[in-house]
């Protein structure tokens, strides 16, 4: 009965949590301890599974995957891609390296050459792709 009580105490804190409009595990430590949370989830699950605690197994069960799912997060090099609105015209050109002169083409060539190396299919990550896109756009929609 006590391991009934404390998982709906739990599950009532992070729904309560949730409720609020702000994700409940967005630092990364948060991130890990939600992961080990939903493990002790699931392994208190099977263990009253095992004992015959069929009634009690389920809340956990859900807790934990709600523990995980919230654990999994945006991933790594993740994230909300930055603003491109406010980039100015000296930001977007010292990101792609090329000075107040270059053409469209150097432009370009630049953006084209830096974003082999940080597009994320390449092993880059998505922020600084989005930032490589948002300075080309910058400079040649001027």
């Amino acid at each position: 009965m006590l391991y009934l009580a404390l998982g709906a105490a739990a599950l009532a804190v992070f729904v309560w949590l949730g409720r609020r409009g702000r994700p409940v595990f967005q630092r990364p430590g948060l991130r890990v301890l939600s992961g080990v949370a939903a493990i002790a989830a699931f392994a208190g699950a099977s263990f009253l599974a095992v004992r015959g605690g069929w009634a009690f197994a389920p809340v956990l069960i859900v807790l934990g995957l709600w523990l995980a799912m919230s654990a999994r997060g945006q991933g790594a090099g993740g994230g909300a891609a930055p603003r491109t609105s406010a980039m100015s015209e000296q930001d977007a050109r010292s990101i792609l390296g090329v000075g107040p002169e270059a053409t469209p083409e150097e432009i370009q060539a630049a953006y084209t050459r830096l974003m082999r190396r940080a597009h994320p299919d390449a092993g880059g990550s998505a922020g600084l792709a989005a930032q490589l896109n948002a300075a080309r756009d910058r400079l040649i929609r001027r």
